[in-house]
């Protein structure tokens, strides 16, 4: 029983601590509590004024922009205000003229419609005589008709023919007046031209122009041998299928000489010569070259060559100063620097004597220029006579006219060797500028002993046929002229005997060129008025 009180009071005891415990517990906890309450109220009640003076300094603000915002945009109003009142007082200004304008525009055609109106009217009033002008200008013109007729009928009456069968005598008769004339005028001028005046003005002028002229006065050589060694071990420096190989390119027969220690160009192609020699000098400073080496090699010399011609082409228009012609007359040009006439340089040939016929034209009051494109293109034909037959001055005015050029200057091309009839003064300038360019001093090379016998052979040669009265050599050999006893021989007999004297010329004589043969039968009747 002591025990089980002593167990209640120690439980009893207990339960009293342990209340005091969680009473103590309790307070501590709700006095801790509170203190935090109080700091966070606090710090809620800091924040909200924070946030009222926040927001009333972004009222402020809000009111100070709203402010500034009103009165820019007040500003900008009355700018634009002012502007659109300017320019509509400008408008206005304008608007008020042309309104003026208009109105004075249309007190003109007020105006003008009413003269228009008065002059309907003058034309309504002149209308009536105007037509009984014209009735009478009818009337009148058959009275004519009528009185033409009587007269032609008169006329024919009085003739004895009619006017459509004495229209052909009266054509005839008017063509007669125009020859006799035209006769007249001819003979005026060969008078003239005997006239010791004429030649010494034409003496001045070409002295003056040979004066004036400095040109190029070497003469060139264009070798037809070239040497290429002595030959190694029995073969020559270039072996003879290399040889024909350079033959296709450049259209010229390559020999080679019975000592195998040069090569001799033969043809009449001076650009294809020009090939062959450069061909030979590469092979000669190549000496393993050999077989397509060699083509690719020639082609590529002939394809430089074709460029080289065009541009000596072109450089002789433009040294001339004279616009250029077509281009494959441009290259006939550059061809002549290969060409040679008695070792004088053709391509220097034809600028000098284009430069002298201009002198000549200037002095004469004529066109410079087309005096200097007719000299320039005068042995054009030249370039041609390898692969042509015929004068080259008729191959070249021929080839000018094809090509576009003018009669003038395609006739002084043909009439500077008298091939063709002298049409204008510039063929005369042309041929005289030829003569006096190739007979300069200097101007060419020949060997006297062998121009003389060419001449010989061919007076020989002609005055060797039956009918033959007598043979000249003119032109430097390039003409035979042959005359025929007229009572001997007839005109068929003539044309035959020309054909004979040529032959026979082509196959005992060899000459560069062309020679023409001209036999001339002449029939003179006389008789003596007394």
């Amino acid at each position: 029983m002591a025990l089980g009180t002593m167990s209640g009071l120690a439980l009893g005891a207990l339960t009293v601590g342990v209340g005091l415990l969680v009473g103590g517990l309790s307070g501590w906890l709700v006095a801790r509590l509170s203190r935090r309450g109080r700091a966070h109220v606090q710090a809620l009640a800091a924040a909200e004024f924070e946030a009222a003076r926040i927001r009333a300094q972004a009222d402020g603000e809000r009111l100070a922009t709203l402010r500034e915002a009103d009165i820019g945009a007040r500003e900008d109003a009355m700018a634009l205000r002012t502007e659109a009142e300017s320019l509509l007082a400008r408008r206005l200004l304008d608007l008020s003229q042309k309104e003026s304008a208009l109105l004075r525009r249309q007190a003109a055609t007020d105006a003008g419609l009413r003269q228009v109106e008065d002059a309907r009217v003058r034309l309504a009033r002149a209308a009536d005589p105007l037509a009984a002008h014209h009735a009478q200008a009818a009337a009148s013109r058959q009275d004519l008709a009528s009185s033409m007729k009587q007269a032609r009928a008169l006329l024919e009456g009085a003739a004895g023919q009619t006017a459509d069968a004495l229209r052909p005598t009266l054509l005839e008769a008017e063509r007669e007046e125009v020859r006799g004339q035209a006769a007249n005028a001819l003979r005026l001028i060969e008078q003239s031209t005997n006239d010791p005046e004429q030649s010494r003005r034409a003496v001045r002028v070409m002295g003056i122009s040979v004066g004036r002229f400095s040109g190029h006065y070497l003469t060139e050589r264009h070798l037809s041998n070239i040497g290429i060694g002595a030959p190694r071990d029995g073969r020559p420096a270039i072996a003879v299928e290399d040889l024909q190989l350079i033959e296709a390119v450049s259209n010229v027969k390559l020999t080679l000489a019975e000592t195998q220690d040069a090569v001799r160009l033969e043809g009449l192609d001076g650009v294809g010569k020009e090939v062959a020699r450069r061909c030979l000098a590469g092979m000669l400073k190549r000496p393993g070259l050999t077989g397509d080496a060699v083509t690719r090699m020639a082609r590529d010399i002939a394809g430089g060559l074709d460029r080289e011609v065009a541009d000596l082409g072109r450089r002789a228009f433009s040294v001339l100063e004279i616009p250029r012609a077509h281009p494959d007359i441009v290259k006939l040009v550059g061809r002549l620097n290969y060409r040679t006439s008695f070792t004088q340089n053709q391509w220097k040939h034809a600028i000098e004597a284009a430069l002298l016929c201009g002198m000549m034209a200037e002095e004469l009051g004529l066109n410079l220029k087309v005096a200097r494109r007719a000299a320039l293109m005068h042995d054009i034909g030249k370039a041609l006579t390898h692969e042509l037959d015929g004068s080259h001055a008729v191959i070249g005015a021929d080839y000018a006219r094809r090509l576009g050029e003018t009669e003038i200057v395609a006739n002084a091309i043909g009439a500077h060797h008298t091939d063709e009839p002298f049409a204008s003064p510039y063929a005369y300038l042309v041929a005289a500028a030829d003569a006096m360019s190739g007979a300069r001093p200097g101007a060419r090379r020949q060997m006297d002993d062998n121009y003389a016998a060419k001449l010989g052979d061919l007076e020989r040669i002609t005055r060797g046929f039956q009918g033959v009265a007598e043979a000249f050599a003119v032109q430097g050999g390039r003409e035979v002229r042959v005359y025929v006893k007229q009572e001997r021989m007839d005109d068929l007999a003539a044309v035959k005997l020309s054909s004979e004297i040529a032959d026979t010329i082509s196959r005992e004589m060899t000459f560069p060129g062309q020679i023409r043969v001209t036999v001339i039968r002449e029939f003179k009747a006389v008789e003596n008025a007394n």
